[in-house]
């Protein structure tokens, strides 16, 4: 959305290019300056009123065609000023190049005075930075391709490179875009969405759980129970082939917080899906930060004391039973439990004996 606002900022400026292209065809290279330049300072008067200030690329625009026609003229050369178009090209690659290779980006710093109170969530700036990756190739092609025709082909080959194939490119471009997205929402719709959060828990945004599971700078909450019975055993759960860690024994339950619940809604959801149970109340002992290979979580980790029937889910764990303190301490670091477990284990311990 941000690169198509943008573009449609920069195509005004390329009109006086094409008023250009069309008199010089039909009147010479003075009288088409005249009129390019002529229908710049109608634009500029047209941004003028609108908006009460002038638009400085369109300005901009305008005194590049102004000054290069100038040197054509007087040269007797008009490869001075066929490669205006070029010298825009290498300008935006600049740009977009100083944004996506360095941590100063000027394209969203630009974007952001267009679009007032704009905000983008650690998603969205991702891909922002990904669709202006995309456009410095594209900027850095069509430029090359634009300083090739200025020399080595004929001018209506530049007229059509340096104006029409700009538009077919990007046009093209964008419309993939606007597909691809479409696509990929539909496919969203049916997916659980989760809440993105900052460290401190805060929500920031949302995404669909493949997104989340696919890249491990988007941090989401999930729940961990773990329950005891009066014996002081720990109930655990075997975790299905189709999952990760299989076969492995984990915490007695555990899950993501769907987008629109709070902490405890989430908790005692997951707990009646997995283990059917209902009536517990659970104590918060400790909240931190996990990442695995595919994910990064913050990890929201109870416990409670039950001790009435358990009804395990098949589809969601394969086994389930309660382990005594020896019993776990006897299998810690022999990969029979999942190391999320072993490391909230040892935090359970830690709390116990303060």
């Amino acid at each position: 959305m941000n690169q198509r606002k943008l573009l449609l900022q920069l195509l005004p400026g390329f009109i006086p290019l094409f008023a250009f292209i069309i008199a010089d065809e039909f009147f010479g290279t003075t009288i088409g300056l005249i009129i390019a330049i002529a229908s710049g300072v109608v634009e500029l008067t047209w941004y003028w009123i609108k908006d009460r200030k002038f638009d400085k690329f369109i300005l901009l625009d305008t005194l590049l065609i102004i000054i290069l026609g100038l040197v054509s003229i007087i040269l007797e050369n008009e490869v001075f000023f066929k490669i205006k178009p070029a010298l825009i090209g290498v300008l935006m690659c600049a740009i977009l190049g100083v944004s996506v290779f360095s941590p100063n980006n000027l394209l969203l710093n630009m974007s952001k005075r267009y679009m007032k109170g704009m905000k983008l969530n650690d998603l969205q700036y991702r891909q922002f930075r990904k669709n202006m990756k995309v456009m410095f190739w594209l900027f850095l092609s069509y430029t090359a391709l634009v300083f090739y025709s200025v020399w080595f082909m004929s001018k209506e080959a530049w007229a059509f490179i340096s104006g029409g194939l700009f538009y077919i490119l990007f046009g093209a471009y964008f419309l993939f875009e606007v597909i691809k997205n479409r696509l990929l929402q539909r496919k969203q719709m049916k997916e659980e969405w989760l809440p993105l959060v900052n460290e401190n828990g805060e929500i920031i945004g949302k995404a669909p759980r493949s997104i989340c599971h696919s890249d491990k700078n988007l941090l989401h909450p999930v729940v961990h129970l773990h329950v005891f019975n009066s014996k002081g055993e720990i109930y655990l759960q075997k975790r299905p082939m189709h999952k990760i860690q299989p076969g492995k024994w984990d915490t007695a339950v555990g899950g993501h917080v769907a987008f629109g619940e709070d902490i405890e809604t989430g908790l005692k959801r997951e707990a009646l899906e997995e283990l059917g149970i209902a009536d517990f109340n659970p104590q918060l002992v400790a909240n931190y930060i996990w990442e695995s290979d595919i994910e990064r979580e913050l990890v929201f980790c109870f416990i409670a004391n039950y001790n009435g029937a358990i009804t395990i889910n098949n589809e969601e764990l394969s086994d389930g039973k309660f382990w005594s303190y020896p019993e776990i301490n006897s299998f810690l670091g022999k990969e029979i439990f999942t190391p999320n477990f072993e490391e909230e284990y040892r935090k359970i311990l830690s709390k116990q004996k303060s």
